[in-house]
C-alpha cells in the first residue's frame, strides 16, 4: 500500500547522508520544474518543502510512506551525482561529506530501501 508509514532501520550515518542530500536542494543545488517532478514531487517549490518534511522526520526517525522514502532516495542520489543540476563537485565541501563516504553509504542505504521504494512500471 502506497499510503502505508513504514518505519525503516537506518544508522545516523545513513540518516544524515539523506538529510544532507534533501537539504542541497534549498541550498546550492537548483531545480527546475522538470527536474523535481522527475523526482517524484509536483513542482520545484514542492521539492523545496518536501524535502524539509522529509529531511525532518528521517532525522526525527518518522516512519515514511514508500513514495516518501522513494523521493528521498531519488533526490539524494541525483544531488550528489549531478553537477549540472545537483551539487556534484562541491558536494564534499557544501555538506561536508566525502564522495567515498558518501557513495558507500549510499549503497547502504540503497541496498536496506530496496524493498520499500517504488520502481517504474
Amino acid at each position: 500500500m502506497v499510503d502505508e508509514l513504514i518505519d525503516v532501520e537506518l544508522s545516523d550515518r545513513e540518516r544524515t547522508l539523506l538529510v544532507r542530500g534533501l537539504g542541497e536542494w534549498g541550498g546550492p543545488a537548483r531545480s527546475g520544474e522538470p527536474m523535481a517532478v522527475a523526482l517524484g514531487f509536483e513542482s520545484a517549490e514542492s521539492l523545496r518543502r518536501e524535502g524539509r518534511r522529509l529531511a525532518e522526520a528521517i532525522a526525527g526517525r518518522i516512519p515514511l510512506t514508500r513514495l516518501d522514502w522513494t523521493r528521498a532516495l531519488l533526490a539524494t542520489e541525483v544531488v550528489f551525482a549531478s553537477d549540472v543540476v545537483g551539487s556534484g563537485v562541491d558536494w564534499a565541501t557544501t555538506t561536508g561529506l566525502t564522495d567515498v563516504d558518501t557513495i558507500q553509504t549510499l549503497r547502504l542505504i540503497q541496498r536496506t530501501l530496496a524493498g520499500v521504494v517504488i520502481r517504474p512500471r
